[in-house]
């Protein structure tokens, strides 16, 4: 490395040192590296091939390669993802967002009723419809009337909710619109979704992003994740409709929202145990294990979720979840005699099984 270390000077000599630490693919990891430290599009990059870098983006890149030549995934250096439509961060400790998880999405979205044509007229409510703000004129209410007992008060609020949520299901079929005076007529229901398991949020934002007509509860039982989830919502303007929620897999979604949810949707840990001893150095040394593991067959934890997800759905609601490739036969049998209708297999974008979808009867 010379004084004038120009963007062609670095892009060769990163390429050459990711080759001998053994990446699997150099060039993309150095373009993508070279990428960040220089604040460029990759394609910036090959137009200013005799850019010299500053002495503060040569730092920049060492420390990154040094990082990536010790297995680090790209993704925790550069600190985000691409995911659908969306970008989301990611940090050490929680699950990177995988190409196969978008077909995921796909198949949850398709489950969904077709679209409503008008939005929401009161976009200012806070997520779930303003079950917040149902809680604050509950206590309101108990605290005019001098019934301020705090069990009184939580009593009250969930009532409203499932009044609320009651209504709404009511006004479920249309699809809105005027009065003939020009006053605005109730809107369809949003529907609710569930996402288990959530990690980086990355499915639940894509849901939530890709559909204005849903209310998000994601939940995951890592304190990491639920931080880096809250995140990604507030920084893609979804925190009004995607509630974030610890809690281990579905116990933190509202007893009022049980059995009405139109889609439960989930990236669980679904590894079988002997598989994860041959998994990428770089997902096995840098990744959470707890995100990953799904016991011997790697269906542990669909055993607990399919119950849950019974219970939780509307009938008509469907569920979509995220399996290993070997797992899916035995996982659709579980399915089935979950009492879930419709049940199918999905492959990913390389042609394996990965996806198990089910709807539960009306």
């Amino acid at each position: 490395m010379g004084d004038m270390w120009t963007i062609k000077a670095a892009l060769d000599w990163t390429v050459g040192y990711l080759e001998r630490k053994g990446d699997e693919n150099p060039r993309l990891s150095a373009e993508w590296l070279l990428s960040e430290a220089c604040d460029m599009s990759r394609i910036q990059l090959y137009v200013s091939f005799d850019r010299p870098l500053s002495l503060e983006e040569r730092d920049i890149l060492r420390g990154y390669v040094t990082r990536r030549g010790k297995g680090e995934p790209l993704q925790y250096i550069t600190g985000y993802a691409a995911f659908r439509h969306i970008q989301v961060k990611v940090r050490p400790g929680v699950l990177i967002p995988r190409p196969e998880t978008e077909v995921l999405v796909s198949e949850a979205l398709s489950l969904l009723p077709a679209a409503h044509r008008r939005v929401a007229l009161d976009s200012t409510i806070d997520a779930w419809e303003g079950d917040a703000l149902i809680a604050a004129e509950a206590a309101a209410e108990a605290a005019q009337d001098g019934s301020g007992d705090a069990s009184e008060t939580l009593k009250r609020s969930q009532q409203a909710i499932s009044a609320y949520l009651d209504a709404q299901q009511d006004q479920g079929n249309g699809d809105g619109g005027d009065r003939p005076d020009g006053s605005a007529v109730a809107k369809p229901r949003p529907l609710l979704v569930a996402d288990i398991c959530t990690g980086s949020g990355c499915i639940a934002c894509s849901v939530a992003y890709e559909r204005p007509d849903t209310r998000v509860i994601a939940t995951d039982i890592a304190p990491e994740a639920v931080a880096l989830a809250k995140d990604n919502a507030a920084e893609l303007g979804l925190s009004d409709r995607v509630r974030i929620e610890r809690g281990d897999l579905g116990s933190p979604v509202p007893a009022a929202a049980m059995g009405r949810l139109d889609l439960v949707v989930s990236n669980p840990p679904y590894v079988p145990t002997a598989v994860l001893a041959g998994i990428p150095r770089e997902v096995a040394d840098f990744e959470p294990a707890l995100a990953l593991d799904g016991g011997a067959d790697g269906n542990d934890i669909l055993r607990r979720l399919l119950p849950w997800t019974a219970a939780a759905l509307r009938p008509g609601g469907g569920f979509a979840f995220e399996l290993h490739e070997t797992c899916l036969d035995a996982a659709a049998e579980l399915a089935r005699r979950a009492g879930f209708h419709q049940v199918r297999i999905v492959d990913d974008l390389a042609g394996r099984p990965r996806v198990l979808t089910g709807v539960k009867p009306v």
